[in-house]
C-alpha cells in the first residue's frame, strides 16, 4: 500500500470527499505555485506578528482593532459579530475585548435601542495605533504584491491543440 492511501490504493478515509475525488491531477507546477503562495502568506503573517508585537499588542488584538474599523457600514460591532469576523468563540472574544479595553484600545457601551446588546468601539488611542499598524501592513502588502497574487490555473479545455480544433 502506498503512503497516504487507504485500503486498495483509495484515498485515506479522513480526507474530505472533494479532495478524495479530484478530477484533474495537479502538476508539479501546480504544487510549486501553491507552495509559493503559501510561503508568501506565511511571510506576511510573520511580518504582521512581529510588527504588532513591537507596538505592544498581540496579533489577535490587531485583528480585533482592524475588524472594528473595517466593519461594514458602522463604527462599532457586537461581541457576536466580532466572534464571527475573527473566527473565535464568543467567550474568547469577550476576553480579547476585556484585555484591549484594559489597554485603552476599545470601549464597550450599551446599544441605545437594545440595552442587552453591547457595542464595542475603538478609542481614540486604539484608532491611532490601528492607523499606524495598518499603514505598515499596507506598505508590506504593496512590497509583496506579486508574491501574494493567488496562483492561476488555465482550463485544460482552453489548451486544445489547433490541429484538434472543432470539426463541424
Amino acid at each position: 500500500m502506498a503512503t497516504g492511501t487507504g485500503p486498495h490504493g483509495a484515498p485515506p478515509a479522513d480526507l474530505p470527499e472533494d479532495v478524495a475525488s479530484l478530477e484533474e491531477p495537479l502538476t508539479k507546477e501546480d504544487f510549486e505555485a501553491l507552495a509559493r503562495f503559501r510561503f508568501a502568506i506565511r511571510r506576511y503573517l510573520r511580518f504582521s506578528e512581529e510588527v504588532v508585537r513591537s507596538h505592544d499588542v498581540t496579533p489577535q488584538q490587531y485583528q480585533l482593532l482592524l475588524a472594528l474599523k473595517g466593519f461594514p457600514g458602522r463604527e462599532w460591532a457586537t461581541i457576536r459579530e466580532l466572534a464571527e469576523r475573527l473566527q473565535l468563540r464568543h467567550h474568547s472574544v469577550v476576553e480579547l475585548v476585556s484585555r484591549a479595553q484594559g489597554q485603552g484600545l476599545v470601549q464597550r457601551c450599551a446599544d441605545p435601542d437594545d440595552r442587552r446588546v453591547v457595542r464595542v468601539t475603538l478609542t481614540d488611542g486604539g484608532d491611532l495605533l490601528l492607523g499606524r499598524l495598518a499603514a505598515l501592513h499596507r506598505d508590506e502588502l504593496r512590497r509583496m504584491d506579486a508574491a501574494l497574487s493567488p496562483p492561476t490555473w488555465h482550463d485544460p479545455a482552453d489548451t486544445v491543440p489547433q490541429e484538434l480544433g472543432h470539426r463541424w
